[in-house]
């Protein structure tokens, strides 16, 4: 449902493109690797291979989609092939560097904001997208920088697409600590913090602890031995080298590089139509998120009512009607 109580629109190609077009890659010069290039990046230490994967064609609509983590894997997207192809979505998959399917440089200075900033705006280039058709998706950390770029670099975006992601870190961490702590058991939440006191992250008790009591009930809505097969992959292909510095090594907040940002005050001058998706069961605070659409200057929030951190499983109709309608709409000039 869209915040004025009316269903997106149906289901249907976007931008009106034939089936025979979306599947046409002749011509493509990623057409031999199906999609599949190795972009190189320039950093301050070399320069460096990053992956991407292109799915169909739209010269009107192409999403690029930002994973989380920091350090995870484009991989949980994979739910995007049972969706995106049907509405002619034009979408890239993209492993960030120090990612599984990318470089990873064992260069602690390269994960930095900026410089993941600079390294997006090179695989914009290099794959073409501009202003008339370029959609930046970026859920969890992914949102973090895709707020990054279009707060640097907006001029180039048709669309913005924030999921599951606060425009504070300390605002989350606060969400954290006073709402969904308090939800836990009381000896199971004192243990796990006696766990991360005494910096036994990797004792596999921390992880019995997490997954029942949090991570079942915010992170992914299912029992974790039923989770999605392209979530187990992607989080089993995590660099903790990437993710540990940035994140931090606890499960229930963010204390890595990331602990003080903050980008509440400088929403309103992203310009661009914005679309922002929260859940009810949500790490994130939906409240703040619902807050961001209307801190942008054309923003939307659409939430997804039984769904978490990655609602884009638990939530999934909810998540893709509200993806693909404001695809349609921005794209249609509706928006």
């Amino acid at each position: 449902m869209t915040t004025d109580g009316t269903r997106a629109t149906g289901p249907g190609p976007v931008g009106g493109i034939s089936l025979e077009s979306y599947l046409d890659s002749s011509g493509r010069a990623d057409a031999l690797t199906g999609g599949v290039r190795m972009i190189p990046v320039e950093t301050p230490a070399g320069t460096f291979r990053v992956f991407t994967k292109r799915v169909g064609n739209n010269p009107r609509v192409k999403v690029l989609l930002l994973h989380g983590g920091p350090g995870v894997t484009h991989e949980y997207y994979g739910a995007c092939d049972s969706w995106f192809p049907g509405a002619g979505v034009e979408y890239y998959y993209y492993d960030q560097l120090g990612s599984y399917y990318s470089d990873q440089p064992d260069r602690p200075d390269l994960w930095e904001i900026p410089r993941f900033v600079d390294e997006l705006e090179q695989v914009r280039r290099a794959l073409g997208l501009d202003h008339g058709n370029f959609f930046l998706l970026g859920q969890s950390w992914g949102g973090i920088l895709a707020l990054e770029y279009a707060l640097k670099h907006q001029e180039h975006l048709k669309g913005l697409i924030v999921t599951n992601m606060m425009a504070s870190i300390p605002a989350y961490n606060a969400y954290a600590r006073d709402v969904l702590m308090p939800t836990m058991p009381r000896d199971a939440l004192e243990e796990i913090q006696r766990l991360e006191a005494e910096g036994h992250y990797e004792d596999p008790r921390y992880m019995e602890l997490l997954v029942p009591h949090h991570y079942e009930h915010h992170v992914l809505r299912m029992p974790a031995a039923e989770w999605p097969e392209p979530v187990g992959r992607a989080f089993r292909h995590l660099n903790p080298k990437v993710y540990v510095p940035m994140q931090g090594p606890s499960e229930l907040g963010a204390s890595g590089k990331l602990a003080g940002w903050d980008r509440t005050g400088d929403l309103a001058s992203i310009t661009v139509p914005t679309l922002v998706v929260g859940a009810t069961h949500d790490t994130m605070d939906p409240a703040h998120l619902a807050w961001m659409a209307g801190a942008v200057a054309h923003g939307r929030y659409h939430h997804c009512p039984d769904g978490s951190h990655l609602a884009i499983y638990d939530d999934q109709a909810a998540w893709f009607e509200g993806v693909l309608g404001f695809l349609r709409d921005v794209d249609s000039g509706r928006f």
